[in-house]
């Protein structure tokens, strides 16, 4: 077999066999077939597309590259969920407690951010003394026990896709559905998952901007899941603003805890109530989705659902009191606001630029060797659609570097636009997808 014939193949428009997809995947991994070549490649799959087949088949090849989480010796069906990204997006921090207080196992591994702020780790380690250096016998141990615990990411899952990715980001091959698609689903399916939610984002503020590929997107992630034997649904989600109104890594984690609680922005609760719906009728938790979602509800009132991330938290070293006494998260120690320059409704919010904004006051990371500020961050006053009045403030700013603070003002004027009539707000859910 002869990578050069294979290209060819593929230039063509014809389908490649499993036998072939794996001898790319597994040279490629191995260094026995050059950089040049896989760019070539991907560049051929980027105009002609693959399969539905051809797509399931390098999403296993990319999974069986490296290790694989074995998660049999936890009870019940796992259920994992992924979101393709956004800003301000805490739902991972609300669902893991949530779904495991009634009954569902969260094996969650996850990792730290690159961008607007941290990752799920980066936003826990907020809280003092929390850690993910945990043994698998350890993290088995506590799904088991207390249905959630969170590891850090295996540094050899996927290598094929590690490789794969860096070579695409220079070669203009990002935008390919096929893998993209196949990219995201073999982390998912090497960390070990019976079933998996996608919370597929759309918008200004997503990798996908327009509903149309979002979709695209979606189903694509759905039809790989299936097809390898995960029960695979997604949810396409507005990211035309930030999600709910924190922005930075301590102000997220009580954000959380407030949403737990019941007493969350109104666009995180009803998606992480619709996300954990889901999660909970896969791991046949409930008889319907209806169902599920009014349990969920349930565990937010009488406390459950609270009681879960306390657990979770001193499982994990974190000073599980914090929930009761949110001060004693990193506190900035600059608080400013942004006054609306005059009267009207607030017709725009360009998440991707609130989000730079925050990365600029240290709540991100630039690149791999930024360090994050975890108390630093943006707190919105305001969504689309809400009535403003002259004077009034549009966001909270937290900050500790003053003099990153004129420019940041600068970014959010730019960010926020107003308009002298009332717009609606954007639909949050915009449909679901199962096959």
């Amino acid at each position: 077999m002869r990578m050069v014939d294979l290209i060819e193949k593929k230039r063509d428009g014809k389908e490649l066999t499993t036998e072939e997809i794996n001898f790319i995947v597994n040279g490629y991994t191995e260094g026995s077939i050059p950089d040049y070549q896989v760019s070539a490649l991907t560049m051929a799959i980027f105009f002609k597309d693959m399969t539905e087949r051809e797509r399931a088949d390098l999403t296993m090849a990319m999974v069986e590259s490296g290790d694989q989480i074995d998660l049999s010796a936890i009870e019940g069906i796992k259920v994992d969920k992924h979101s393709t990204g956004g800003v301000g997006d805490t739902t991972t921090l609300v669902l893991g407690p949530l779904v495991a207080a009634v009954g569902v196992p969260v094996a969650k591994m996850s990792g730290r951010g690159l961008g607007h702020t941290g990752g799920t780790i980066d936003k826990l380690e907020a809280i003092e003394g929390f850690h993910v250096e945990i043994e698998n016998d350890e993290f088995i141990r506590l799904v088991n026990k207390n249905k959630l615990a969170v590891i850090g990411q295996s540094g050899n899952l996927t290598p094929a896709d590690k490789k794969l990715y860096s070579l695409r980001d220079v070669t203009a091959t990002v935008n390919s559905i096929p893998l993209i698609a196949s990219s995201i689903m073999s982390k998912k399916i090497a960390a070990g998952a019976d079933a998996i939610v996608l919370d597929v984002k759309t918008g200004a503020g997503a990798f996908m901007k327009t509903l149309e590929d979002s979709k695209e997107l979606a189903g694509a992630m759905v039809n790989i899941g299936n097809n390898v034997g995960r029960k695979t649904m997604a949810v396409i989600s507005d990211m035309s603003q930030p999600l709910g109104f924190a922005i930075g890594n301590a102000l997220e984690v009580k954000e959380a805890i407030d949403t737990l609680k019941g007493e969350g922005p109104e666009d995180l609760t009803e998606l992480c109530l619709t996300l954990g719906s889901h999660m909970v009728y896969l791991a046949e938790q409930a008889n319907s989705i209806e169902e599920a979602r009014e349990r969920l509800i349930k565990a937010m009132k009488d406390g459950s659902a609270l009681e879960s991330f306390k657990v979770f938290l001193a499982s994990q070293g974190g000073d599980a009191s914090i929930v009761d006494e949110p001060a004693k998260l990193p506190q900035a120690a600059h608080v400013s606001e942004l006054p609306a320059k005059e009267s009207g409704y607030v017709s725009e919010i360009i998440a991707d630029a609130v989000g730079t904004a925050a990365m600029w006051l240290g709540a991100g990371r630039a690149t791999k060797d930024s360090v994050i500020d975890l108390a630093v961050g943006l707190e919105l006053r305001k969504k689309i659609g809400d009535p403003v009045e002259a004077g009034e403030s549009l966001v909270t700013i937290y900050s500790n570097d003053e003099a990153e603070l004129e420019r940041v003002k600068e970014k959010l004027y730019e960010s926020i636009k107003l308009s002298p009539e009332k717009v609606a707000a954007p639909t949050l859910i915009h449909t679901e997808i199962t096959h």
